[in-house]
């Protein structure tokens, strides 16, 4: 898929903590794409909890932000940074959750007008929309 020109900064949400036996796919899958998106020549922004993984080095990403991964400190990131774009789907289950709570709040549509499509069942689109 080419590469979308108006995309320059993406943040990705990493996984946060890591148990033993757990999580720590989501580390590496959010690594490599850091990697691939600054190939890309893309700004990314990285937020992730946990400063004892790979994917915090300073060298994975522009921006990286060792903070709770909680609606309140995703959206002051969110404000001060201005990502064209969010990654969340490698995360695991703690990104999926943390954007579908931005975007069932209102967050993601007021801050850029854009609603994701197919966030909600066609039933219950209506109400969601920016």
């Amino acid at each position: 898929m080419p590469l979308n020109p108006n995309l320059k900064k993406v943040m990705v949400i990493g996984s946060g903590p890591i148990v033993i036996g757990q999580a720590a796919e989501f580390d590496y899958a959010g690594t490599q794409a850091c990697r691939a998106l600054k190939e890309e020549g893309l700004e990314v922004v990285l937020v992730n909890s946990n400063p004892a993984t790979i994917m915090t080095d300073a060298a994975m990403a522009d921006h990286v932000y060792v903070e709770p991964l909680t609606l309140d400190f995703l959206k002051k990131i969110i404000k001060k940074e201005h990502p064209d774009s969010i990654l969340s789907t490698l995360g695991g289950q703690t990104g999926l959750t943390l954007s579908m709570q931005l975007a069932k709040e209102g967050f993601l549509c007021r801050l850029s007008g854009y609603r994701a499509p197919r966030l909600y069942p066609r039933r219950h689109r209506r109400r969601h929309r920016c």
